[in-house]
C-alpha cells in the first residue's frame, strides 16, 4: 500500500493493516495511539501492543512504563533492521521498474542484512 509522503503512517493505519491471522500482535510506538487507531486494530482483529502515551498532567504510571519497555523490546528488534538498511545500505529507495524487480531487490537487501547479522552473532559467540 502506498500513501501520500506527507501523511504519517499512523493517520492511515486502517489502510496499512491486513488480516493475516486473528490475534496477530501489532507493535508500534505511541504515535499510533488514539480512538481511530484503536478501532482499526479492533476491526482487523489484532492484539494491541502499541506503547502507551503520557499526556500533560497525566504521565504514564509505573505499570504503563513497564509495559512499554516490554513492548519496545520486540519493536526495537524490527527497528534495528530498518536502521541498518538506512545507515549501512544507503537507504531504502528502490530504483527499478516493475514490482517483480523491486521484490527481487528487496529479497537481496534482506539477504544482505541476514548475512551481516549472522556474522555479528558468530563474532559475539567466538
Amino acid at each position: 500500500m502506498v500513501s501520500d509522503a506527507s501523511v504519517h503512517d499512523s493517520k492511515v493505519l486502517d489502510m496499512l493493516l491486513t488480516e493475516e491471522e486473528e490475534n496477530q500482535p501489532l507493535y508500534a510506538d505511541s504515535a499510533y495511539t488514539g480512538a481511530k487507531q484503536e478501532q482499526a486494530i479492533i476491526d482487523h482483529k489484532m492484539s494491541n501492543q502499541v506503547c502507551g502515551k503520557g499526556y500533560r498532567n497525566h504521565p504514564l504510571t509505573t505499570e504503563q512504563q513497564a509495559n512499554n519497555r516490554i513492548k519496545s523490546k520486540t519493536r526495537a528488534r524490527v527497528e534495528h533492521v530498518f536502521g541498518f538498511m538506512e545507515q549501512s545500505m544507503r537507504g531504502l529507495y528502490i530504483w527499478s521498474v516493475g514490482l517483480p524487480r523491486a521484490t527481487g531487490i528487496l529479497g537481496l537487501i534482506n539477504l544482505t542484512y541476514n548475512i551481516f547479522r549472522y556474522e555479528q552473532l558468530i563474532r559475539r559467540t567466538a
